[in-house]
């Protein structure tokens, strides 16, 4: 019998694996594919981190400390994970970035450039600022290199000690006689603890919180370059443009594929996560190429590479981290809703204290599966 088993090891569940493995607990993962892999949602090269969270100031002490741990895991392992371009962010003055983004800036005392249109004209030369719009910059974000954070979160799990099971599909848990067991399609394993992790598959593995979790196809899209002021080494920032079609985001030039850019908003719906087409759409390509052609127009159109990642939201949008209310030996991390990988130190963090003290120190109670369950 384990301590602790870990159904799930993406970018949260990697991290939970190492802090459990970290305190000494006996733990296991359990993850069909060998991570990291392309088959879930912590793929694609890159991801934003950033602290002026215009979804929720709430989200800015957990951001603190996943800043602090990304940090120390870098130490640790003298591996680059993270690459502080900053970030650009455009968009209305009354729509809900600009103001989402301020708000959480002036709650918790974050610096960050406003920037009149002669400033971001001036600086960032190779983007367009759409009239009557506004833009701000943030210096302490950037982007973390996501296969690498969750290969080497595994790698140190099992340094210290953890077990992984890779190649079993997770059939169900359930727990018996205040014991955790979970059925693959090959074996079963017990634990004392658990720790959910599901992912995509959040539908299935925690269906008996009754929250309507779902599940859409995102994509991916690489483009041809040749404006240097776009290349991270030459000072090419991430952005993200809150549009009158929709919400994009991207990424500076780091290889040969060139610039990263997709869209935040929309996805098309999932009905199973193994079978999700992974075929480029070309509606959704048409629009990404539209938006270059408005505010990047030094990218090209040409397509160098696609991927499909899948985002799992809750009805908020907000995350669901908790224990299970009826069963106090279960947490997990849930219903990411697309933005949830930069914070994987601390919801691994917080997973830990789940399992092994008496609950989490941090400030989570807005994450909590109850704010569904009461309504």
């Amino acid at each position: 019998m384990y301590d602790v088993i870990v159904l799930g090891v993406g970018g949260i569940g990697s991290a939970a694996l190492y802090y459990l493995a970290q305190r000494g607990a006996k733990v296991l993962g359990i993850e069909r594919f060998t991570p990291p892999h392309d088959r879930g949602s912590s793929h694609g090269e890159t991801r934003i981190i950033r602290k002026a969270y215009f979804e929720h100031p709430d989200y800015v002490p957990l951001l603190h400390r996943a800043y602090k741990l990304w940090s120390d895991l870098e130490t640790q392992t003298g591996k680059r994970l993270y690459q502080p371009v900053g970030l650009l962010e455009v968009g209305p003055p009354q729509g809900m970035l600009i103001p989402g983004v301020l708000q959480s800036a002036q709650t918790h005392n974050l610096e960050l450039d406003l920037l009149s249109s002669e400033d971001f004209h001036a600086r960032f030369t190779g983007f367009r600022l759409p009239e009557g719009y506004q833009a701000v910059f943030e210096r302490d974000a950037g982007f973390l290199y996501v296969e690498e954070c969750v290969r080497t979160y595994v790698q140190e799990a099992q340094r210290q000690g953890a077990q992984l099971c890779v190649g079993e599909s997770i059939q169900d848990w359930r727990i018996e006689n205040g014991i955790a067991i979970v059925d693959t399609d090959v074996n079963r394993y017990t634990a004392r603890r658990l720790v959910v992790c599901p992912g995509a598959w959040a539908v299935n593995l925690l269906r008996d919180l009754k929250v309507p979790v779902r599940v859409v196809r995102k994509h991916l899209y690489w483009f041809q370059n040749q404006d240097a002021r776009l290349r991270a080494e030459n000072g090419g920032p991430a952005f993200f443009y809150e549009t009158p079609w929709g919400c994009y985001y991207g990424f500076p030039q780091i290889n040969e594929l060139g610039v990263k850019a997709a869209r935040h908003s929309g996805g098309e719906a999932v009905v199973d996560p193994l079978e999700v087409d992974r075929s480029s759409d070309p509606v959704d390509q048409s629009q990404v190429q539209m938006f270059l052609r408005t505010h990047l127009p030094g990218v090209s159109q040409t397509t160098t590479h696609h991927a499909v990642c899948m985002y799992t939201l809750t009805p908020d949008e907000h995350f669901l981290v908790d224990r299970h209310p009826d069963y106090p030996q279960v947490s997990f991390a849930a219903g990411l809703s697309g933005h949830g990988f930069k914070f994987a130190p601390v919801l691994g963090e917080i997973l830990l204290q789940f399992t092994m003290d008496d609950g989490s120190c941090h400030p989570i109670e807005f994450l909590g599966v109850n704010r569904f369950r009461n309504n």
